[in-house]
C-alpha cells in the first residue's frame, strides 16, 4: 500500500530560520500566517502532492477548526488534519463540528486528537485536571464521540469525568474522520489503542521507533484492535548533501544561544514523556555552543536534532540529499509507518524541495503512488511561484 505524505500549517507563522518555543510556549514566525499566506501554503502542499496538512493546537496558535475552513474555497483535494483538545469541548459539539466539516468539504477532515501535555496550558484554557486525569477523560470522549458517529441512537454515558444524557448527532459525517493520536506514556497507550485509528511518534532513530510501535501493537491488540502508524519529521532536501547540510549549518548559526538556553530550561520543565524523550536526543542542547556544526547533532544517518533546541514538539529533521532523504523515509516505513507528517523552514519553499526532489524517488521505490499525486496544479490568485517570495517585501529574508 502507498504511504501517505502530510505537510503542516504553522498557524503561529513562518520563518527562513527555526521559530522557538512550542508545547506550552509562545511561539511566532517573522512570516505573518494571515490568511493570505495560509492559501499560498495549503496550495503549495495541494500541487506537490501532499494528501493533508496539519494544523497545530495552543496559546500560540490561531484556531485550527476556523482557519482551515476558511481554507476548504481555495483548496481542491486538500484534507485538513485538524488539531481536537477534548477538555475544551464536549463530546456532541465535537461531532456536530466534525459532521459539518465534512459535509461542507466533501470528505476531506481528519482529526489530530491532542490531550493536552502542559498544565500550565490548560490552566489558561480554564482546564485543571491532572495529566492522567487528562487522558482518562480523553478516552471517555473519544467512546462517546465513536458511540455518536455508529448512530445506533441516543448516548447515555456516565464516566469519571463526562456525562451525556440523550446525545444524538443530527448528521453523521461521511466518511467519519480518522482519529490521529500521539503520546508516549503508558496512559497515552492506553489511549491510543483503544481509540486511535493512526498512532503518531516524533522522530525518533528507527530503533527507538521500532520499540514504541511494537509496544503500541500490543495494547492494540489486546484492545481487540488494529491500527496505523505515523511519523512526525521536520525536513531540509537538496539536489546534493552538501547543499542541505549548508542549509542546516546556516539554520544553526543564526541560533542565539540565550534563547536555546532558555528553551530547554522551558522545556526540561515539560511533564510530556515524549518531550523529554526528544530533549535526550541533543543531551537538552548540551551539545551547542559556539562554533557548533550541524552534523555534530547527527544522532542517526540524516537524522537531526538541531530543531529540538528551540522547538517544543517535533524535534528532528530528516538531512540530506533527496536520495538520501528518501532512504531515510524508505528504512522508517519498513517499521510500519503508514503516515509521514513533514514539515521545514520556510514551509512553502520546502514542499517544493520534497515535492519535485524526493517525492519522485519515493515513487520509483514503490513507497508512494505515482496517482496520487494532484496532477493539475492550482494556481489562482492565493498561490503565486516560489520566485515571488524573493523580492515580496512581507515574506523577505529575515
Amino acid at each position: 500500500m502507498s504511504a501517505h505524505f502530510h505537510w503542516f500549517l504553522p498557524t503561529y507563522g513562518d520563518s527562513r530560520n527555526l521559530i522557538a518555543g512550542g508545547h506550552g510556549s509562545s511561539m511566532s514566525g517573522d512570516r505573518p500566517a494571515d490568511l493570505r499566506y495560509l492559501n499560498q501554503l495549503a496550495g503549495a502542499a495541494e500541487v506537490n502532492g501532499f494528501e493533508a496538512v496539519l494544523t497545530p493546537t495552543g496559546l500560540w496558535c490561531e484556531d485550527a477548526w476556523l482557519t482551515t475552513a476558511m481554507l476548504v474555497e481555495t483548496t481542491e483535494t486538500l484534507k485538513f488534519l485538524v488539531a481536537l483538545r477534548p477538555g475544551l469541548m464536549s463530546p456532541l459539539l465535537a461531532a456536530q463540528m466534525a459532521a459539518t466539516f465534512q459535509w461542507q468539504s466533501n470528505g476531506r477532515l481528519l482529526l489530530n486528537v491532542v490531550t493536552g501535555g502542559e498544565s500550565h496550558e490548560q490552566r489558561a484554557f480554564g482546564d485543571f485536571l491532572t495529566k492522567d486525569g487528562r487522558y482518562e477523560r480523553c478516552g471517555e470522549f473519544l467512546d462517546i464521540l465513536r458511540q455518536l458517529w455508529a448512530d445506533n441512537g441516543p448516548v447515555n454515558y456516565t464516566g469519571k469525568h463526562l456525562r451525556v444524557e440523550g446525545a444524538q448527532a443530527a448528521r453523521i459525517p461521511d466518511p467519519t474522520p480518522p482519529i490521529f493520536f500521539g503520546g508516549s506514556s503508558p496512559a497515552a497507550g492506553t489511549v491510543a489503542a483503544g481509540f486511535a485509528d493512526t498512532y503518531l511518534t516524533w522522530g525518533e532513530p528507527p530503533t527507538q521507533v521500532a520499540e514504541k510501535l511494537d509496544w503500541i501493537r500490543g495494547l492494540a491488540k489486546t484492545a481487540g484492535r488494529e491500527l496505523d502508524y505515523g511519523i512526525r519529521l521536520h525536513v531540509i532536501a537538496r539536489e546534493t548533501s552538501e547543499q542541505a547540510w549548508a542549509e542546516a549549518d546556516r539554520l544553526l548559526g543564526n541560533l542565539d544561544p540565550k534563547v536555546v538556553e532558555a528553551a530547554q530550561e522551558n522545556l526540561a520543565q515539560s511533564e510530556s514523556e515524549g518531550q523529554r524523550r526528544m530533549r535526550a536526543l541533543h543531551e537538552g542542547g548540551a551539545s551547542f555552543g559556539s562554533g557548533s556544526d550541524a552534523r555534530s547533532l547527527e544522532i542517526y544517518p540524516n537524522l537531526w536534532t538541531g530543531v529540538g533546541l528551540v522547538r517544543g514538539g517535533a524535534g528532528t529533521a530528516l538531512v540530506g540529499s533527496h536520495e538520501e532523504v528518501a532512504d531515510r523515509i524508505a528504512e522508517y516505513a519498513a517499521l510500519g509507518l503508514d503516515h509521514f507528517i513533514l514539515s521545514g523552514y520556510p514551509h512553502v519553499e520546502e514542499a517544493y524541495h520534497f515535492g519535485e526532489g524526493v517525492r519522485p524517488r519515493l515513487v520509483a521505490r514503490g513507497i508512494l503512488d505515482d496517482d496520487s499525486a494532484n496532477v493539475e496544479p492550482v494556481r489562482n490568485a492565493f498561490l503565486p511561484s516560489v520566485e515571488t517570495f524573493g523580492s515580496a517585501g512581507k515574506v523577505s529574508a529575515s
